[in-house]
């Protein structure tokens, strides 16, 4: 294995030396395993201003670019490295995926892949991960609240309130401050979120198991659970193989582990210096490598009351603000509404 220092050295005594290290890296394990390889990384743990580290759609492109002209025969190693993302665009590559390579998938996640990055990491039929490696629990978020929370929340609410109608007046502050929509579109994307799930599973780590329909729900149900306490647990191997998933320990095969992890700290030491945030990328060179700046030209446009009948449901409308007055009042026909 090269180790940070080893790799950063070469790094520094090379023309073009970053895309040159991390392709050189990438190589060797394709010619390890005989198989295809590409990389999904962001940069989300070197942050800079103004970039996207999430999944989105965009990132079909740089997919779509890396699985020109292999040989899907070979099937896939994909290395993860994510943040998670847009649950829309989370389900499309892994439809994606599942088109270009059916169950012949196998997910390598050298040091961590949360939410949306933890759902492509169930594509594989067996998950490579080492004692360092952790995956994220899946549930979605709102404006950065969990959509299980504000659910959570509205409960008490409706309960408390119903017990003593008085309080009434400490809760309506706070369920102003939620849009019309958004109770609805949380419980909905939860349930989107755990069948994109279990069907994943089922049609790959799962397929051809009597059992497979059971299998997926135990593991879809714990990675979305409110029993992680935060979005952002690190979930260790030993846990996820204790609920069924199918684990494969890196340090079983230590020429594999060295070489996963010479290619993982290239692309640490990558996003270190450089403008890059995202790369995606395949052993035989190709890649769409996101920065800072291009980032900022693919933002998505607010939404508008003109266009909100038009955007996905998986996404939280930004509705123009009511008067707090009005908003008082949906608070509590919500409230009682939904005791009805």
């Amino acid at each position: 294995m090269g180790s940070w220092n080893e790799i950063l050295i070469e790094v520094n005594t090379k023309e073009s030396s970053f895309d040159q290290v991390r392709r050189k890296y990438l190589k060797e394990l394709s010619d390890y395993t005989k198989r295809n390889v590409v990389a999904y990384y962001s940069g989300w743990l070197q942050p800079k201003p103004h970039s996207i580290y999430s999944i989105n759609d965009d990132d079909k492109n740089g997919f779509m670019a890396c699985f020109k002209d292999l040989d899907r025969s070979l099937g896939l190693d994909l290395i993860l490295h994510s943040p998670g993302g847009n649950t829309a665009a989370t389900e499309s590559l892994i439809v994606y995926l599942r088109g270009m390579f059916g169950e012949n998938i196998r997910t390598i996640i050298p040091q961590i892949s949360m939410s949306g990055g933890a759902m492509l990491a169930c594509t594989g039929k067996e998950v490579f991960m080492g004692s360092h490696s952790n995956l994220g629990p899946i549930d979605p978020q709102f404006k950065g609240m969990p959509a299980r929370e504000l659910l959570k929340e509205f409960e008490r609410a409706k309960k408390e309130v119903s017990a003593d109608t008085n309080l009434a007046n400490v809760w309506m502050p706070i369920l102003s401050q939620y849009d019309p929509t958004l109770l609805q579109m949380a419980a909905h994307t939860l349930r989107w979120s755990e069948e994109i799930c279990k069907s994943t599973l089922e049609s790959g780590m799962f397929v051809g198991d009597a059992e497979a329909k059971e299998k997926s729900k135990k593991i879809a149900h714990f990675l979305l659970s409110d029993g992680h306490h935060a979005h952002d647990r690190h979930i260790d191997r030993e846990e996820l193989r204790a609920h069924g998933m199918k684990i494969v320990n890196l340090e079983d095969d230590q020429d594999l582990q060295d070489k996963v992890l010479s290619v993982h700290h290239a692309y640490m030491i990558t996003f270190g210096p450089t403008n890059a945030v995202k790369i995606i990328e395949n052993h035989k060179g190709l890649a769409l490598v996101r920065n800072s700046s291009q980032l900022q030209q693919i933002m998505p446009q607010p939404i508008t009351p003109a266009n909100i009948s038009k955007v996905q449901t998986s996404k939280l409308p930004n509705l123009t603000k009511i008067g707090f007055v009005q908003r008082l009042k949906l608070a509590v026909q919500l409230i009682f509404a939904k005791g009805n």
